[in-house]
């Protein structure tokens, strides 16, 4: 199978398009710095487009079976802005059937279904949760994966300097999986596809865990350099988004994760493409 992915480069992206390199899959990269993410792929076809730009994405979808979507919206991007997951995934489905691709692959979100939930809104999940509507009316089969939470988020947005901050208290548990066994469960779901299955997928970890317990074991796992858990109460986010957009973005994702109630919902995820091997104590050692 030829499989073109877009958003090859991102803290998702990236392992996902390893694992299907891996896998033995023919895979091109559309991407608009060509350059930087040769670098990164030297064994991908790489070639230039822009999601906001159909006629880029024909020719970068010419010949591919199907297409992968790895796509997020910035904590500094507003209401009125193009959305990738919404307009981006429209663009992607109008060169999909000119160039006759024959499935669309997408990353979407669990959290999400948190929306309305409380009386919580928030234009980023009515967002998410458009996309995935917009790709079930195409007509084109899809393999679409609703994850829980990412431990790479650890190492990175919610990192600052040598504190892992958490923001909040809550007694809700998160089934966090790594990006690794995700990638290795899409490449997984790309190979079992049939011709005309629709595919979903919830996404989760080994085991479940709140968010500060799962800060508390990658601290303490975590060997490199001394790291510590930094708890900052839920208000200050708030406010502080009244002048920042990413903390007023972070207040928003922030919220939903310590109030969704999550549940176990990976048993067929496990049965066909393999259960989630690496636990926050094997991240946070790697």
């Amino acid at each position: 199978m030829k499989i073109a992915v877009i958003g090859a480069t991102g803290m998702i992206g990236l392992p996902v398009t390893q694992e299907f390199i891996k896998a033995g899959f023919s895979v091109r990269i559309i991407a608009r710095d060509v350059e930087k993410v040769r670098k990164r792929f030297p064994d991908a076809e790489v070639i230039a487009g822009d999601i906001t730009d159909v006629s880029s994405l024909i020719s970068g979808l010419r010949g591919m079976d199907a297409v992968y979507l790895s796509l997020a919206t910035r904590q500094d991007e507003k209401e009125t802005d193009f959305h990738t997951e919404s307009q981006g995934i429209t663009n992607v489905i109008q060169a999909a059937k000119e160039t006759r691709v024959r499935r669309i692959g997408y990353l979407s979100s669990i959290v999400m279904r948190y929306q309305g939930m409380n009386g919580y809104n928030w234009w980023t999940f009515e967002v998410k949760q458009e996309g995935v509507r917009i790709l079930k009316a195409s007509g084109i089969p899809y393999s679409i994966f609703y994850p829980s939470s990412f431990m790479e988020a650890m190492n990175d947005r919610q990192r600052s300097g040598t504190s892992i901050r958490v923001v909040g208290k809550s007694n809700i548990r998160q089934w966090y999986v790594s990006a690794r066994d995700y990638g290795k469960q899409v490449a997984r779901a790309f190979e079992i596809a049939k011709d005309g299955q629709n595919q979903e997928y919830v996404i989760q970890g080994p085991e479940a865990v709140t968010p500060y317990q799962a800060a508390e074991r990658f601290v303490a796992a975590h060997k490199k350099e001394k790291l510590k858990v930094a708890s900052i109460p839920s208000y200050v986010m708030r406010l502080g988004g009244l002048f920042s957009p990413p903390m007023k973005y972070g207040w928003y994702i922030t919220e939903a994760l310590n109030n969704y109630p999550e549940v176990f919902e990976a048993e067929k995820t496990w049965a066909d493409l393999g259960k989630p091997e690496i636990t926050l104590e094997k991240f946070a050692q790697q």
